[in-house]
């Protein structure tokens, strides 16, 4: 299962990173090694820092590294406390950062894990099986306004609100256990045309996944670290898989490349009030047809890169 994956827009993240064989590099989102191994493999004198929360995932990609070289790290730990964990190895500037959003294929195939609504399976959906929250928690416990907020703030579900009404009725008689049980309970909530057009469960287990590993808190925190880790000329790279991910990268990256209002028009303008940082390309960078063909799973996913100049 786990060799069946495959990293997404590979090719592009990697070239944006513009590695030099020296370069210190961090991979903020390791998983199952696919970026990891290749920029490990062009920086022979660098040094690279990977950062995970699932166990499983770093087991595999130590494995994998080692074969390529000695010179990295691997730290147990969110990326959102990238800056606090680098410290600690007295590392306070890198040549560049790549974070590659979302849940790992290996994750979405293992039955196990709870988060395919193709499989049945213990509802859990945590990247990090040591933390407490659990799909099964939010399912459960949540109440009907808190359950249609993350629908439709994370699903962005036009049926948030009879879903949520749905799973609060059912789970009067009994606790939800599964993936499968709760998929029949969405699929009683939305109108067949609906369920004719797309899987109603993908939205709502899309919601439920960002809500159990608070996905969406931790983004702009932690690019604002990466931000302020990167030399000059280094690059941060963001591959994002939904809208709401994208935009929170693509307004901080807009915002961090603007001239400070006080003096934008000006005909000179002073050093001290240009921007940081500029972007490497105005659009995001979307996965060629080909790719798409052979990954389904990459259609969705942008990149957008950004680069330190002062």
């Amino acid at each position: 299962m786990i060799e069946k994956h495959v990293s997404v827009l590979l090719n592009e993240s990697i070239s944006s990173l513009n590695l030099k064989e020296n370069s210190i590099i961090v991979d903020a989102t390791l998983g199952y090694g696919g970026h990891s191994s290749y920029i490990l493999d062009r920086i022979n004198k660098g040094y690279l820092f990977a950062f995970d929360q699932d166990s499983e995932a770093i087991r595999h990609s130590t494995d994998r590294l080692q074969k390529i070289g000695t010179n990295f790290t691997i730290i147990h730990s969110n990326f959102v406390n990238m800056k606090e964990e680098l410290s600690k190895l007295g590392v306070s500037e890198v040549d560049g950062v790549l974070f590659d959003l979302g849940v790992s294929s290996p994750q979405l195939d293992d039955i196990y894990r709870g988060f395919s609504y193709h499989q049945d399976a213990k509802l859990d959906m945590r990247m990090d099986r040591e933390q407490e929250l659990s799909a099964y928690t939010v399912v459960n416990t949540y109440s009907k306004e808190e359950l249609s907020r993350i629908f439709s703030l994370y699903g962005e579900s036009k049926f948030s609100n009879n879903i949520a009404k749905k799973i609060v009725e059912y789970r009067q008689n009994k606790k939800i256990e599964t993936t499968l049980e709760l998929v029949d309970i969405i699929k009683s909530a939305v109108p067949m045309k609906f369920r004719l057009e797309k899987h109603p469960a993908r939205q709502i287990f899309q919601a439920i996944r960002i809500e159990v590993n608070h996905e969406l808190d931790v983004i702009e925190p932690a690019l604002l670290q990466a931000l302020s880790l990167i030399k000059i000329g280094g690059r941060v790279c963001v591959i994002t898989f939904h809208s709401l991910e994208d935009r929170i990268v693509k307004n901080l990256f807009k915002e961090k490349c603007e001239v400070k209002k006080e003096v934008k028009g000006l005909p000179n303008i002073p050093l001290e009030y240009l921007p940081d940082f500029k972007l490497v390309s105005n659009k995001a960078i979307v996965p060629s047809d080909e790719e798409i063909l052979n990954n389904p799973r990459s259609r969705s996913s942008r990149l957008r890169v950004i680069e330190r100049i002062k």
